[in-house]
């Protein structure tokens, strides 16, 4: 997984992806990556289904893509 986020990071890519919470439960998030720890465990990200940046823990990431019809720029 790190390898692939790191891919979208260097191209500054918005993606989609599926994430587990704290509580267990499964959300749908369009993020930017801002920055990948270099342990490779936590992502910095603004998502914008929150309007807000966010930390993810990478072990939760299940799935991510490529965002349809978004740009970084």
């Amino acid at each position: 997984m790190i390898r692939e986020l790191n891919k979208y990071w260097q191209r500054q890519q918005i993606i989609e992806m599926i994430y587990l919470d704290k509580n267990g439960e499964t959300s749908r998030r369009v993020v930017r990556i801002l920055e990948l720890d270099a342990m490779g465990q936590r992502m910095k990200a603004y998502c914008y289904a929150r309007n807000a940046y966010r930390v993810f823990a990478i072990a939760n990431i299940l799935a991510v893509a490529p965002a349809e019809g978004r740009s970084a720029g």
